[in-house]
């Protein structure tokens, strides 16, 4: 009991904790695209574009290196703490000396990419101490502190963020909610931490952790340098409202997909890397995963794609619609994110790093090769690439753990078949639903209360075991 208690009580915190955010997220994308332009949306879309590369060399591989560390203390973490920080710092300095040259390789209008791109790269140096606090936190598997961090600097953030876009002050509105997120996230976590910072360091440690971790970073990079050079390119070469109407599709299905997924991984590659050398449990604690995290989200993705017109026109406005078929396929997209990151999960925690390598460069070899492909046909047939070519390569992470998991494709398939069946059926009814000549705010709420009386009725009446394994869950969070 204690073995799945353990994962379960740290899920819930870490599932509160992403709700919360995703709520309020929600709440703050609403009412920012009703004040702002797609245009600004698509200025800060080009900056965290270069952010987001740089924010990989100081965050991703070195807090996976000290959570698989079976005996990582002190000296790791404070040396690892501060070579990111030094190096956020120099990869900040570039960023702020080649804003100019990337506003001119975006052309005349985009002038204002110089300064946000040197105030947003700050959060580069934020984000490095705070990879290092989320590795110390999960290592010790004391998720309840992510909620409290969370909980502050989105709620925060998205007061200031608000304020802002209603005052007229635009592409700004969503630098400071950017900025004000991130430090009060990371000076939270360092209140309630209470560790002094310690002058230690060891090169040989870092050399270390480098030696596992530069693999992650590598595939990190990889996978991160793909997606950006992707959004660079419908900049370059479409407009920066096709950018925004891009970036909004992905939005609300990432925004669903990342926070549960992240949660799921967040807390799964601590517990996977505790037991490492366990086989069996390995095996049992992935498939969980795998299960519950594709329970979770087959309705959230067939029902936004489902709803996504109505759900766009009473949310946002007509002026975002062309976003529509965008999201659609975003959410097949998004929809087997949660069984690679599972997949992925256990096979770093096993220390195999160089095939988490591998497994990148041979997907994003392809990918890319599709991307040259359709690149000037258009947004949605870059889209709809991306979403073929991301179910297929699903399996390409499953076949490595048939051999260090035993649990191979075909099991991993009978797994998640239920919830993919049940949200097929959610997905068609509340389609046709759609059809009918209802008013959009009427229609919406239709939609939703009938796709999750199905999800539930199914879940119910044939005995599901995640919906029942929920329902205890969330009874135990409520008596505790």
């Amino acid at each position: 009991m204690d073995k799945k208690g353990g994962v379960f009580s740290n899920l819930a915190w870490k599932f509160a904790e992403r709700i919360t955010a995703q709520l309020v997220s929600l709440v703050v994308s609403v009412i920012l695209a009703r004040l702002l332009d797609p245009k600004h949306y698509g200025t800060i879309a080009i900056v965290m574009i270069f952010i987001t590369i740089a924010n990989v060399f100081v965050s991703d591989g070195w807090g996976s290196a000290l959570i698989q560390k079976k005996n990582a203390d002190e000296l790791d973490f404070y040396s690892c703490l501060y070579f990111t920080v030094a190096l956020s710092i120099i990869l900040y300095i570039v960023l702020f000396f080649c804003a100019p040259l990337i506003s001119m390789f975006y052309g005349g209008g985009y002038e204002i990419l110089t300064p946000v791109l040197r105030v947003l790269g700050i959060r580069l140096v934020l984000s490095a101490v705070n990879s290092v606090q989320q590795a110390a936190i999960s290592r010790k598997m004391q998720f309840r502190m992510f909620f409290w961090a969370t909980l502050f600097g989105t709620v925060v953030s998205a007061v200031v963020g608000i304020f802002m876009a209603y005052k007229g002050f635009g592409v700004w509105a969503l630098v400071a909610q950017y900025m004000i997120n991130t430090t009060v996230d990371t000076l939270v976590l360092a209140i309630i931490m209470k560790n002094k910072p310690k002058l230690m360091f060891s090169f040989t440690r870092i050399k270390g952790l480098f030696n596992y971790g530069w693999k992650i970073l590598s595939s990190r990079l990889l996978l991160t340098g793909y997606q950006e050079v992707r959004a660079i390119l419908i900049g370059k070469l479409y407009s920066s409202e096709d950018l925004a109407f891009y970036d909004k599709g992905k939005q609300f299905p990432s925004l669903l997909v990342t926070n549960i997924d992240s949660s799921i991984g967040a807390v799964l590659f601590p517990k996977l890397s505790q037991i490492q050398d366990d086989k069996l449990r390995l095996k049992e604690t992935t498939r969980m995963s795998i299960r519950f995290s594709s329970y979770l989200l087959s309705p959230m993705m067939f029902g936004l794609a489902s709803i996504s017109t109505s759900f766009v026109t009473v949310l946002l406005t007509e002026k975002w619609l062309p976003c529509v078929p965008l999201m659609q396929l975003m959410c097949i997209l998004y929809l087997f994110q949660p069984i690679n990151t599972a997949n992925l999960q256990a096979i770093k925690a096993v220390g195999k790093s160089n095939i988490v390598l591998i497994l990148e460069i041979i997907k994003i070899s392809v990918q890319l090769v599709g991307l040259l492909l359709v690149l000037h046909v258009g947004v949605n047939a870059i889209v709809l690439m991306m979403t073929v070519l991301n179910v297929l390569l699903t399996f390409v992470n499953i076949i490595p753990n048939k051999k260090y998991l035993n649990y191979g494709v075909k099991e991993q398939l009978l797994d998640i078949f239920p919830s993919i069946a049940y949200g097929l059926l959610l997905f068609i009814i509340v389609s046709l639903i759609g059809l009918l000549s209802l008013a959009p705010i009427v229609m919406l709420i239709v939609q939703i209360v009938v796709g999750a009386f199905i999800y539930i009725s199914l879940s119910v009446i044939t005995h599901n075991k995640e919906f029942s394994t929920l329902l205890s869950t969330i009874k135990s969070v409520f008596r505790k």
